[in-house]
């Protein structure tokens, strides 16, 4: 049972600017086998109800809100659907140590980047729920500087593990 409960609730955090240690992501997790996953593009809707639902908690500590913004929204579902390919839920991605990288790749000058991510059976109230719900994550969700933010999602092989990342980013001034 405690096996079963771990493999469906997993989750972990990372906050930009710190690599991660020597030999990897002290977070990395075979969630699922490795295969073909299923990719989907995130709308615009599902990326603005994850910023409204960030918002909501960064509201009530007096934060300002973030903006939904989908160029971080594909950099999220890319690596969503790398960590799905791989099977394995961690901040290093395939040829990345992490979100800042990833998001500089694509064009936004961060001025810091935090990530969340998750695996397992959730759908998107489900893991803003589990995110909102733990110290880890609402760290970066309650970071004051951030001022975007983007979420992806890709199912692995199973087609029963999903996996979730989200990006919080402020932009260099």
């Amino acid at each position: 049972m405690t096996a079963l409960l771990t493999a469906t609730l997993t989750l972990a955090a990372c906050a930009g600017g710190t690599p991660p240690p020597k030999g990897g992501d002290p977070t990395d997790v075979q969630a699922a086998a490795p295969g073909k996953a299923t990719c989907p593009a995130t709308s615009q809707s599902q990326n603005r109800a994850g910023a409204e639902a960030t918002n909501g908690i960064r509201g009530r500590s007096d934060l300002p809100p973030v903006r939904a913004n989908m160029l971080l929204a594909e950099v999220a579902a890319q690596h969503a659907c790398d960590m799905a390919k791989r099977g394995r839920m961690t901040h290093v991605g395939s040829t990345t140590t992490g979100p800042g990288p990833r998001v500089k790749a694509r064009g936004y000058a961060p001025m810091l980047t935090a990530e969340n991510i998750a695996a397992g059976p959730f759908d998107l109230p489900r893991v803003l729920g589990e995110w909102n719900n733990s110290q880890g994550h609402l760290r970066n969700i309650l970071i004051p500087q951030v001022r975007d933010y983007g979420i992806g999602q890709a199912i692995a092989a199973d087609g029963k593990t999903r996996f979730w990342a989200a990006v919080y980013a402020a932009p260099r001034n």
